[in-house]
């Protein structure tokens, strides 16, 4: 029996299927939401169409396109938006930049939030916000943000291009793997993060290999799912919180700094957890985590360096002294080694 613990279980309702698109309306129905505020990717344009239609009385505005790290002024934007509409609910298509956006919303509203995930970004099962202004990128917790229904339809992903799947998967495998080192995991989380490293670890070649393998989709899906409900109940730690400081200051891209990043991290930090770390390993069918996520992330084609993500080695050098996440050589250690795309071979047992 494992020693005492505290976890607490999120509410939230999950659909997934192919073709559960068609159940959004319902869905905000069952919620009692009368006017919709209907906020898409411009990829995920179509299946929005298909959701306003379904709504039919209940739709009153639609937003199309949004920004990664949610500006200040586009959440106020769509805020003054909602309150014109009368909005007292929001759909929520595409990836995480727009679950992002309709946090936003909720944050000060209230208003429930129908997340309809296009990719693997697992922001749609925490209650996680965050938006950037010209001092940096903010984030919070608040359970007014949590989505009341998430929905996933894999046929939603098919034509997702293969570098952004394979992107959006290392985000989701940054939510699982870190879910096991955070203050506030335990064994439940532990064990929800190795069943979603499981899932994404094997759904992800095949859709590499054939990008329209439903079933595969479908496996990525279920990852993301429990990953982003594993990072929730256990929270953040250094690699989140480093991956956001790189994104917001430095305007990074989000999970192709993950991919950068989680290699270095666990490098350091997953030896202080080592039976989940030997889980996770198991997991990835690796002998060792971080070479294992390094050499996955590699395999996918999925940039394992700072450096052609836009970021210049004084600027490495730079926040590794602002970031104030742990003492700064061990950050100048992480970020040296991201920047460079170092394998962390010699990875401490």
């Amino acid at each position: 029996m494992p020693d005492g613990f505290v976890h607490t279980f999120l509410p939230g309702r999950v659909v997934l299927g192919a073709g559960s698109l068609d159940r959004v309306a319902d869905e905000v129905e069952q919620l009692g939401v009368r006017r919709v505020l209907l906020i898409a990717t411009r990829s995920a344009r179509d299946a929005a169409d298909v959701v306003e239609v379904q709504l039919t009385d209940r739709f009153a505005g639609r937003i199309d396109g949004v920004t990664q790290h949610v500006p200040t002024a586009v959440a106020e934007n769509a805020r003054e938006m909602a309150r014109v509409v009368g909005a007292d609910g929001v759909v929520a298509i595409g990836g995480g930049s727009a679950i992002g956006l309709a946090k936003a919303v909720a944050l000060t509203s209230g208003v429930p939030i129908v997340a309809v995930p296009t990719t693997y970004a697992g922001s749609e099962m925490t209650p996680v916000w965050g938006e950037t202004s010209a001092d940096g990128k903010t984030t919070g917790s608040d359970p007014a943000v949590l989505p009341k229904v998430v929905v996933y339809d894999p046929v939603l992903s098919l034509h997702l291009p293969k570098k952004v799947t394979a992107a959006s998967v290392a985000n989701a495998l940054a939510h699982c793997v870190e879910a096991v080192w955070t203050p506030r995991a335990d064994p439940i989380t532990e064990t929800i993060a190795v069943e979603a490293a499981r899932a994404l670890a094997m759904g992800l070649e095949p859709v590499l290999q054939a990008p329209t393998d439903i079933d595969a989709r479908s496996n990525l899906l279920y990852g993301a799912c429990l990953a982003g409900s594993a990072f929730a109940a256990a929270g953040s730690d250094l690699h989140h919180k480093l991956c956001h400081f790189l994104g917001g200051t430095y305007n990074l891209p989000h999970a192709e700094t993950h991919a950068a990043v989680l290699p270095q991290v666990a490098r350091l930090k997953a030896p202080e957890v080592p039976q989940a770390k030997a889980r996770l390993e198991a997991a990835f069918e690796t002998t060792d985590l971080a070479t294992g996520l390094y050499d996955l992330f590699t395999a996918a084609g999925i940039p394992t360096n700072l450096k052609d993500l836009g970021l210049s080695h004084d600027q490495a050098q730079e926040a590794a002294h602002k970031a104030d996440l742990a003492p700064t050589e061990v950050l100048d250690d992480i970020l040296t080694r991201a920047w460079a795309g170092t394998r962390p071979e010699g990875a401490p047992r």
